[in-house]
């Protein structure tokens, strides 16, 4: 199923899914979530962008751009990116909102300005577009698990056991260890 994180969250809420994979919401009463782990934020370019020739693109060089926003369809990173900004002292020029992955690629590649997505988004990469990792110290957001508390289903607690295995024994295997603060590492409880 491919929904934004605020849909996600309603989905769990109303008990319409299980289990998600989304960001930590605001406003989620009876939802748990469990980290899994923190994805460094990348610009997305036009392939033939000046700023593409870069290994890593300068803050200051991204405050002269055209931003292609994602507020409406995911709050929380547009709150990692308002930090970033705020953080690196740039103001960024927003002209568009994408209301999706692919509308977003499909502005970048339109308008020639940039958007900030987390790392996974490479992976959905059109042609006509690239990803550059930023300059300097990167924002980062947190991709939890996400369930509904008051579900009992015996399904969803052996998942959850399960899941728990798996990020400790990555976790032990010291895979992120270097990346992760200490307190990111907790054991799902």
């Amino acid at each position: 199923m491919t929904k934004s994180s605020p849909e996600l969250a309603v989905g769990l809420m109303q008990g319409k899914i299980d289990v998600a994979l989304l960001r930590r919401e605001t406003h989620t009463a009876g939802l748990a979530f469990r980290f899994l782990s923190k994805e460094p934020l990348i610009a997305i370019l036009p392939t033939r962008h000046r700023l593409a020739r870069h290994r890593r693109v300068p803050p200051l060089d991204l405050a002269r751009e055209s931003f292609i926003s994602t507020a409406r369809a995911a709050p929380v990173l547009k709150s990692v990116i308002d930090d970033y900004a705020a953080k690196t002292g740039i103001t960024l020029k927003q002209n568009y909102d994408a209301e999706t992955l692919s509308g977003g690629m499909s502005l970048v590649a339109s308008t020639g300005g940039f958007t900030l997505l987390p790392l996974y988004a490479r992976n959905a990469l059109i042609p006509s577009v690239v990803a550059r990792p930023l300059r300097g110290e990167v924002p980062t957001i947190g991709l939890m698990m996400g369930y509904n508390k008051s579900n009992t289903s015996p399904l969803l607690k052996r998942f959850l056991l399960r899941a728990n295995e798996l990020v400790n024994r990555v976790f032990q295997g010291g895979a992120y260890s270097r990346t992760l603060r200490r307190g990111d590492r907790k054991p799902f409880a």
